[in-house]
């Protein structure tokens, strides 16, 4: 069989609000995220029977049974009852490793996709969320991709019609990470005060989301871009003087319509209004984010995937 590839794109959380907790020990979570042009790709070529290979332009990233991409294709041919499907996958990476960006969520979605079609296993939308939303909090999302509110632990899905085209200045230091569980916990600690325990308090919330401001300018039903909630930002970005630093740094230039942590961090990007005026802020801002460590990408919004 000849080979194929798929682009898997990075998202951004244009909105992230800690709800509560769950039975099941995770966050209650309302989101709204968004996929960007920003993309790993991933190719699979014939393979020896029954053999499951990947390799990364990465060194960094490992390659064995805990990549997201192995845990995708183990777990379809578990869902198939076909142990003899061999693949070699080969990823080329772009997007950040650890970054608040959902790579690794991203690559495993894409590996759902790309090994459906390859193994010709015609495998329905339904039976492929499911496998994604088993696989973790983010893959689901990523499978589907576009703008869409992110409700339970991110696979509960809705997907908004958009009309907003912002470009992205997006920014990330390579020395500097956060853990996801530590923020969830020190979100825990400093914010658990306030956190709701009602399955009728969540739904509200959800609502209010459904119906706010945000949603409203993603849908051209209003010129104001309202203020960006991440409720992680609130508590990682006291901890961390690049995230700090950042977010002063995106709010120097441009007149940007505002500015955010994504996910968990520490990638910090800052909308515009269009691509010229994000070009014309990642200019200015070259030689400050050079000399405070940062990589940075100009990127735009994409649409829903259809695998």
């Amino acid at each position: 069989m000849s080979s194929l590839s798929l682009r898997a794109p990075a998202k951004i959380n244009l909105h992230l609000e800690v709800l509560g907790l769950r039975d099941d020990g995770f966050h209650e979570l309302a989101m709204v995220m968004q996929t960007l042009d920003l993309a790993d790709e991933l190719a699979v070529d014939s393979a020896p029977a029954g053999e499951l290979s990947l390799c990364c332009s990465d060194p960094q990233l490992p390659v064995d049974g805990s990549n997201l991409i192995v845990k995708a294709a183990e777990a379809l041919r578990r869902h198939c009852g076909r142990p003899e499907l061999s693949a070699q996958l080969s990823l080329t990476k772009r997007i950040p490793i650890g970054a608040g960006l959902a790579g690794g969520s991203s690559d495993g979605a894409t590996a759902l996709l790309l090994l459906n079609r390859y193994w010709d296993l015609q495998l329905s939308a339904a039976e492929l969320h499911n496998l994604a939303a088993q696989l973790g909090s983010d893959v689901a999302f990523c499978l589907q991709g576009g703008t869409q509110l992110c409700f339970g632990r991110g696979e509960r899905l809705e997907a908004i019609a958009v009309a907003a085209k912002p470009a992205v200045l997006l920014i990330k230091n390579p020395n500097v990470s956060v853990s996801t569980p530590w923020a969830y916990g020190l979100c825990k600690e400093r914010l658990g005060s306030g956190y709701l325990s009602s399955e009728a308090d969540f739904e509200r919330q959800r609502q209010a989301l459904r119906q706010s401001p945000l949603l409203a300018w993603l849908k051209a039903e209003q010129q104001q871009l309202p203020p960006l909630r991440n409720d992680l930002q609130q508590v990682v970005a006291p901890e961390n003087a690049s995230v700090q630093k950042g977010l002063a740094l995106l709010a120097s230039a441009g007149d940007p319509l505002q500015v955010a942590m994504s996910g968990s961090g520490p990638s910090l990007f800052a909308l515009y209004r269009d691509q010229p005026a994000a070009a014309a802020a990642q200019s200015a801002l070259a030689p400050a984010l050079a000399e405070n460590g940062f990589e940075h990408w100009i990127c735009q919004f994409t649409a829903e995937r259809h695998g």
